[in-house]
């Protein structure tokens, strides 16, 4: 049976892109190799990244206004390091909303000083904070769109002059955006475009070579860009595969039309959490995540009941991070809304049961 998969990430991908991928492994494009064992430099894979390339900034709403996309490795986290070893000269300003932006926190000064413009750890990120300020004198202005552990996401992002900067690696793609408010995004490929091994970099040119550091070629931007994503080994299947799941994003309505289709599953999940006594939300309603829905049993005793009867229902990844407890659903792209109406079903036949 196919499990109805809430997990947070590597999470669930379109059935049909796994049909096609999974064919390629057998022999990509009727060449007689498998997409696993082509040349990177072949004109086959050379095809796969400019049409991924392309596809990320159609779909984004990018193209033709600056804006380049590369397809690079070692997740955010990587990120992380890269951003502030690009663009830190002398300070940058983060607002920390959880665990993935105290890490960026971490890593950026390394590089310079860090003004920490707001942040929600007083209440364990179960907030977004509002109101606050980014100074003038930073060299950019950090943010991080969805915090997949905590189930909070910005639902507005702030006016600056500065270069805003924004790891999206949980809802990309997931809702309508002006994402040209954006200097630069950053996305692990591993929640709505594709398996573990890529992350998805879309910069303005216009941003690089700012720092007179010397920078490593592996962490310049500019290296890559001008290699067009391909300075060194890509990674070729999960480069592949989020080929196939932005096409896939692109026949089936694009950003609108999952966004509609993600505006209802959310929707769905969070009534029921609202109106079920035996179930209560994590995060603040105002910021709570379309992407992922995080909430607490309200009587412990009940637990063990509760995990039987969604592991029953074939249901999988429904635990909340260790660091929050409780259960954290992860609502991505390519969720069908009836798995979300089966946990429905299965909260609802716990409240009957109580």
């Amino acid at each position: 049976m196919k499990k109805h998969n809430f997990s947070a990430g590597p999470c669930i991908l379109p059935q049909e892109v796994f049909q096609e991928a999974s064919q390629a492994i057998l022999d990509f494009n009727n060449s007689g190799l498998s997409i696993l064992e082509i040349s990177h430099r072949s004109k086959d894979f050379v095809d796969v990244m400019e049409e991924a390339r392309s596809l990320a900034l159609e779909l984004l709403g990018l193209e033709g206004k600056g804006y380049k996309a590369l397809f690079l490795q070692g997740g955010a986290s990587m990120q992380f390091l890269m951003v502030a070893y690009n663009l830190l000269k002398t300070k940058a300003a983060y607002l920390n909303t959880g665990t993935w932006s105290t890490k960026a926190i971490k890593e950026a000064k390394f590089f310079g000083e860090v003004a920490e413009v707001a942040s929600s750890a007083d209440k364990n990120f179960k907030y977004i904070p509002k109101g606050f300020f980014i100074p003038s004198d930073v060299d950019y202005f950090h943010c991080t769109s969805n915090n997949t552990i905590y189930g909070t996401q910005m639902k507005e992002f702030p006016q600056t002059p500065r270069p805003m900067i924004c790891d999206m690696s949980s809802d990309i793609f997931s809702r309508q955006m002006d994402f040209s408010q954006f200097d630069l995004i950053y996305a692990g490929a591993q929640k709505n475009m594709g398996p573990a091994g890529t992350t998805l970099v879309v910069l303005k040119d216009e941003i690089l070579g700012k720092v007179d550091r010397h920078i490593p070629s592996m962490m310049d931007y500019q290296v890559h860009l001008n290699k067009a994503s391909m300075f060194n080994t890509p990674a070729v299947y999960a480069v592949y595969v989020s080929m196939l799941t932005l096409r896939w994003l692109k026949k089936n309505g694009g950003i609108a039309g999952i966004e509609e289709l993600n505006e209802k599953k959310a929707n769905l999940l969070y009534s029921e959490i609202d109106i079920n006594p035996l179930f209560e939300g994590y995060a603040n309603k105002e910021d709570r995540s379309n992407m992922n829905a995080t909430f607490n049993i309200t009587n412990d005793d009940l637990k063990e009941t509760f995990d039987d009867m969604w592991k029953e229902a074939g249901i999988n990844g429904l635990n909340g991070h260790r660091s929050v407890g409780g259960y954290r659903a992860s609502l991505y792209n390519a969720l069908p809304l009836e798995s979300v109406q089966v946990l429905v079903d299965v909260m609802s036949e716990m409240e009957r049961k109580a």
